[in-house]
């Protein structure tokens, strides 16, 4: 890889793992409801991506799946899940992408994993559960539930776009944004109260926040992500995106507060290293499953 296209892929990942921090402090200290501000993120999507919209999709219906996958579904629970998961351990969880979609391809698209890949599964899994799991009592929070299903839901998505025709990125994520806002909405206007106040009323921080998450991490960030995937093999790219939960972890040590154990070391090791294998083997009938979800981070 090219020094400056690895430099590019450095400010991608950076700008995945400040997502996590900024969408943390947003739901907590910011004090903007989760599912509010998710609507509010994918709602700037469409907006800021409406004029690559057209032509609209041919197969407009597996686009509105994709899209509940890729963002109404795995939005609201991911911004849920920060409520009260750290933003490093919602880096590493994230990651369960890959392995939950390995394990799709085979299930649904007659894919085979040999003994690498089935122990990278094995260690992603195995690395998460250290890091949830608590000798003195079991600490599975819902935070970490919902985390968990985001990946689910993202690696359900992924598996739908190998039936997709293509479409630039731009156009994706501008349908992901359209479809995905209404619900989102629904679902803040159901469960949540105040939200208006708590958004208008916020400091700079807070719109500042919003302008980020669309222009550096939907834009910026997965645009130029797709642009290195044209370029060169998903072997190459897949495990150099793994910085990504790394800085989480750190960045959330330094910019949060948040403890530094060694059992999330241990577990982020573990797993990190299971992904990286993973990786390094992609798969025959869809090689992109060891990229993961890359579009709601």
């Amino acid at each position: 890889m090219k020094p400056a296209d690895f430099a590019l892929l450095c400010a991608v990942c950076l700008m995945w793992a400040l997502n996590l921090i900024v969408t943390r402090w947003m739901v907590t200290e910011g004090g903007v409801p989760p599912f509010f501000f998710a609507a509010v993120r994918v709602g700037l999507l469409a907006a800021v991506l409406s004029p690559f919209l057209f032509p609209a999709p041919r197969q407009i219906g597996l686009t509105f799946l994709i899209a509940m996958g890729l963002g109404a579904f795995q939005f609201g629970l991911m911004f849920a899940g920060l409520v009260t998961a750290g933003a490093g351990v919602a880096g590493v969880i994230g990651q369960l992408g890959v392995p939950f979609t390995t394990i799709l391809s085979v299930m649904l698209l007659g894919e085979r994993i040999g003994l690498y890949r089935g122990a990278g599964i094995v260690m992603s899994f195995a690395g998460v559960m250290i890091i949830v799991f608590d000798p003195g009592g079991f600490s599975f929070t819902i935070g970490v539930l919902y985390l968990t299903l985001a990946a689910f839901v993202g690696s359900i998505a992924n598996i739908l776009m190998k039936h997709i025709d293509p479409m630039p990125a731009m156009r994706l994520q501008g349908w992901v944004g359209l479809f995905s806002f209404p619900p989102l909405l629904a679902m803040s206007l159901l469960t949540e109260t105040g939200q208006g106040d708590a958004y208008l009323s916020g400091d700079w921080r807070v719109y500042a926040a919003s302008v980020f998450a669309v222009a550096g991490v939907s834009v910026f960030a997965h645009g130029n992500f797709y642009r290195l995937l044209k370029r060169y093999e998903v072997t190459l790219v897949s495990p150099l995106t793994l910085m990504t939960p790394v800085l989480s972890v750190i960045l959330g040590v330094i910019l949060l507060g948040e403890p530094l154990t060694i059992r999330l070391v241990i577990g982020a090791a573990i797993a990190i290293a299971g992904v990286a294998v993973i990786g390094m083997r992609p798969n025959r009938r869809f090689p992109e499953a060891a990229v993961g979800d890359k579009i709601g981070q």
